[in-house]
């Protein structure tokens, strides 16, 4: 019989950002050209020496998706540092070259890649649980009890969801709906003017869906609110594995030395032998 399995989703796009930036504080001479890469596989290492079997990486491609067709001011690639924004393909690159799944996004944002890994791996009951990695707060829509999980790295918490409702005062699927009323300002749409966390929480909890409020509960600013909700959703159908053993870490590739040479960090490959060493036994 199969052991349960943990399968680990990270968001890419996320561990690159917070490594350029806390390297960027650091390194007094300046980041080196690929010191947020090599930070984020690094990290992956780590999750692999602690035990994580199955992995899977969402980085967007390109920033823009559908949704800047939808609201024009949603997020866009503008003021991304050049130095950050040069590391984004190299990270994709190496991340295969390690071994390890990796879905690089380009209509679809890396965030809707996670709540559709997270879809398809809860949907296998050889899967004991699915951790999303990510602090970005429209993830937590898909938390589902204690199966599926957000794990905020930095702030070393894990929700599952209780702690959804705890945090928003929402049920987990009711996240978008609150994200809609409230806005989110990294994504770029600003929410319901005139309504905060308390009074979105309390219009949820008390009609549910967007789409069951009455009439003169949001007005003339339904359609907005439905609008935002949509950017909020997300989406949960890309096909990006069939079966979660895909997912699953057998080492690195014969690639990961070029593009250790390339990323300035030749520990990586040493360190990601020994680490296949171990898992392979």
């Amino acid at each position: 019989m199969q052991q349960p399995l943990s399968v680990h989703l990270i968001d890419g796009t996320y561990e690159l950002f917070r490594q350029y930036y806390g390297r960027k504080r650091f390194e007094k001479k300046g980041p080196s050209p690929f010191g947020a890469v090599a930070g984020v596989l690094h990290s992956i290492l780590e999750m692999i020496e602690k035990g994580a079997t199955h992995i899977g990486v969402a980085t967007d491609h390109v920033i823009e998706s559908f949704r800047n067709d939808l609201w024009p001011g949603y997020k866009t690639s503008e003021g991304i540092e050049r130095a950050l924004w040069a590391q984004f393909v190299p990270l994709e690159l190496a991340l295969g070259a390690m071994g390890v799944a990796v879905w690089p996004m380009v209509e679809l944002e890396a965030d809707d890649a996670l709540a559709s890994a997270a879809r398809i791996a809860a949907e296998d009951e050889n899967v004991r649980q699915v951790s999303i990695w990510t602090p970005d707060k429209d993830l937590a829509q898909c938390v589902r009890a204690d199966r599926v999980v957000q794990v905020m790295r930095r702030a070393r918490v894990i929700l599952d969801a209780a702690g959804v409702r705890a945090k928003f005062g929402v049920d987990p699927e009711r996240i978008p709906d609150f994200l809609a009323l409230v806005g989110d300002e990294a994504d770029g749409y600003p929410g319901i003017e005139g309504i905060g966390r308390i009074g979105a929480a309390r219009l949820v909890q008390q009609y549910g869906a967007l789409e069951d409020f009455p009439d003169n509960v949001l007005g003339e600013k339904r359609e907005r609110a439905l609008l935002f909700k949509d950017l909020a959703t997300l989406r949960t159908d890309a096909a990006l594995f069939s079966n979660v053993e895909e997912l699953r870490w057998r080492g690195p590739t014969e690639a990961l030395s070029a593009a250790a040479k390339q990323i300035g960090d030749e520990r990586l490959l040493d360190r990601c032998r020994r680490a296949a060493s171990e898992a392979l036994k």
